[in-house]
């Protein structure tokens, strides 16, 4: 293959759920891209757009090839997207997200995924330190965010529907569900309560209409079956007929 004037041509391939990062005329089959040489396969991916956390298998004229590896002119390179369910070793599944993924945390703790979430804008390099200390997922919809090296491990949220985003996440990582056990406020542990406990938490009129209750450990928030409770019913089921993994309070 002859090369450009700026340098040696790949033939690259991405898969089709990768598309979504692309220029449209990144998303034909061997499509030439130029290379400088130097630079890794991983960063050649980067530079068409697609975060490395969205990336499976790296195929170079066949033969699996890790992101470290430097192409040559003339190669033939297939992108493929992540295995799912993916596989997150060495540490047990936790997540982070950004501040724009609120309506997502509150529901992955609803179903007792462990859960962390910064409702202010703390800065990408705050959040890329706080996944990699305390070895959590970071969960975004900026890009941006997810090619910092300094994440632990990371997952782009596809869809901008909430129904949908929870859906992409359970199925990508397949986390244990146990739904009503932690705070969907702070994602603290939840436990039993009884009234007298809480009495002073609530209003007379919860008082007389509700007499089971939990209560979360951290933040001493009190939870009753009350008017939303259907929706979060309905929300709880669907995930557990769609994924299972946990049984209902």
């Amino acid at each position: 293959m002859l090369g450009s004037v700026n340098g040696p041509d790949i033939d690259l391939t991405l898969a089709p759920e990768l598309h979504v990062f692309t220029a449209p005329s990144k998303r034909a089959a061997h499509v030439p891209t130029t290379i400088d040489g130097t630079s890794s396969l991983g960063h050649v991916v980067e530079s068409v757009g697609v975060p490395l956390t969205e990336v499976g298998r790296l195929l170079v004229d066949g033969r699996e090839q890790p992101v470290s590896y430097v192409p040559r002119g003339g190669q033939s390179v297939e992108v493929f997207a992540v295995d799912r369910p993916q596989p997150v070793p060495g540490a047990p599944l936790r997540f982070l997200l950004d501040v724009h993924l609120g309506t997502l945390a509150r529901r992955m703790r609803l179903l007792g995924v462990d859960t962390a979430y910064e409702n202010e804008d703390i800065g990408d390099p705050a959040l890329a330190t706080r996944s990699a200390a305390e070895r959590r997922v970071l969960l975004s919809r900026d890009r941006g965010l997810l090619r910092r090296r300094e994440i632990w491990a990371g997952a782009y949220v596809y869809s901008d529907s909430p129904r949908e985003q929870l859906r992409d996440i359970l199925g990508r990582f397949a986390p244990a569900l146990t739904p009503w056990t932690r705070c969907t406020a702070c994602n603290g542990t939840l436990r039993e309560a009884d009234k007298d406990s809480v009495g002073d938490l609530l209003e007379n009129g919860t008082q007389r209409s509700y007499d089971v209750f939990a209560q979360c450990g951290a933040c001493e928030r009190v939870y009753w079956r009350g008017a939303h409770h259907a929706h979060l019913e309905l929300i709880v089921s669907e995930a557990l007929a769609e994924f299972g993994g946990g049984v209902t309070a």
